[in-house]
């Protein structure tokens, strides 16, 4: 896609459910983050999300992984923190700022799963919302 064609995409929003799935995993992410605030290893984050998702009945995948495939070729697979509902891709940092890679790897997620909604959530900042990037993939 070239730069005229990307400013020209559409861009729809995803449903309702995921719509749903992502204020119910950002209701998590902000009860985790109020216990135990910054400065944790993200493996720690990851698992606190999942004791509170679990507590909360949302169903969830945890490090689920995806063929890539290449012109018929397997070339390699990926693995994504959480997939929320099947409908949500969720993926969790624990860093200084979120990189523009950390943007462009979680959009290929999205890709790779046929999803079109993700969160990007980077607990390593003093307020959480502050921290939280929602990612559409555009059609």
């Amino acid at each position: 896609m070239n730069r005229q064609d990307a400013k020209s995409a559409k861009r729809t929003e995803p449903s309702q459910e995921a719509d749903r799935r992502a204020h119910d995993v950002i209701g998590a992410a902000i009860e985790v983050h109020r216990i135990l605030g910054p400065g944790f290893l993200e493996s720690v984050y990851e698992e606190a999300v999942c004791v509170e998702l679990k507590l909360r009945g949302i169903s969830f995948a945890r490090q689920t992984t995806k063929d890539i495939i290449y012109k018929g070729v397997l070339v390699g697979q990926h693995r994504q923190d959480l997939l929320v509902g099947d409908a949500l891709v969720v993926e969790l940092k624990a860093v200084d700022q979120i990189a523009p890679i950390f943007v462009a790897t979680t959009i290929s997620y999205l890709k790779a799963t046929g999803q079109q909604l993700a969160l990007l959530i980077n607990f390593n900042v003093p307020v959480l919302k502050d921290g939280i990037k929602r990612i559409v993939l555009s059609q």
